[in-house]
């Protein structure tokens, strides 16, 4: 028990307090979460990622099983809630709506503070490469399920053309590759930029969630909580064996698969209007209880 409420302490409740903090200062003061939010996308995201991946020695192997892991993780809690949907006979639109609810998780502004808190940043780097299959699959596949089918595929290329994290992941793979050393010069003004990107991310969390307005449905959160934030975590740890990760690339590919639902999933529900209440109402309510399903999750990989 003591383990517990020190993780909860330590670990999680730093991120709670860094949102608390965003969320207070959106109440008072109603700043523009979209520039910021901008901000953090294309300048501080890129940031973080090209300096992790190049002061990390993340090996290639490990790097593409930690992108494996993450890409049919995704794709088997989508098939997971389209049975669900299909079983129980909900409307279209909803079983689309639990799909993307439990395909995309808040690997980045949650996902990734919290490994570093818990595991340290050997941890965080490995946290990046699924937080980016996520990213990537979100504006391909999440925009196909959200728009329904309509989505042309063009549409799906051109939005994960324009995720700028890619190109920096690229851009520092191919340093990597080549054994080329960034020069100082470059390397601290992006390595400074990228350390105010958590930062920065916490602050847009708690401001997103102050914006919210939440009326629960309980038997449609309660399929969100179960599958989101119960049997995924379970079948994370399977797949972990399953792609013979250890360390802290398990640690950080089981912590970003057990985490509440992304934030941006609502922007997705709000474009192509799929049950932008309920999408809501599964991010603010998964966030909510996070702290309570994954400390347990980070008690049992810190002691194995």
């Amino acid at each position: 028990m003591y383990l517990f409420l020190q993780i909860l302490r330590d670990q999680i409740l730093p991120v709670f307090l860094a949102a608390g903090i965003g969320a207070a200062f959106e109440r008072i003061f109603h700043p523009d979460i979209k520039s910021l939010s901008r901000v953090s996308f294309y300048i501080l995201s890129p940031c973080l990622v090209f300096s992790s991946i190049t002061s990390n020695n993340l090996p290639a192997l490990e790097f593409w099983r930690i992108a494996a892991f993450a890409l049919v993780t995704v794709l088997v809690s989508g098939i997971l809630a389209w049975a669900i949907g299909s079983m129980l006979k909900l409307r279209p639109s909803m079983t689309s709506a639990l799909m993307i609810t439990c395909m995309f998780v808040n690997g980045g502004n949650y996902g990734l503070s919290l490994n570093l808190f818990a595991f340290g940043t050997s941890a965080m780097s490995r946290a990046i490469v699924y937080y980016l299959v996520s990213i990537i699959g979100m504006y391909s596949l999440g925009v196909f399920i959200a728009s329904n089918g309509l989505a042309q595929p063009k549409e799906a290329f051109t939005r994960v053309a324009q995720v700028p994290a890619l190109y920096a992941l690229v851009f520092a793979g191919l340093l990597r590759w080549q054994e080329w050393h960034t020069p100082t010069w470059l390397y601290r003004s992006v390595n400074l930029l990228g350390e105010a990107a958590i930062p920065i991310m916490l602050l847009i969390l708690g401001m997103q969630l102050a914006k919210v307005k939440l009326v629960l449905r309980w038997q449609w959160m309660s399929l969100v909580i179960i599958l989101r934030m119960f049997i995924m975590p379970v079948i994370a740890f399977g797949l972990a064996s399953l792609f013979q990760l250890t360390g802290d690339a398990r640690r950080a590919a089981i912590t970003e698969a057990s985490m509440p639902t992304a934030v941006i999933v609502t922007v997705l529900a709000l474009e192509y209007d799929l049950e932008p209440t309920l999408v809501t109402e599964a991010v603010v309510v998964t966030t909510l209880i996070s702290p309570l399903t994954l400390t347990p999750i980070i008690a049992m990989l810190q002691t194995i």
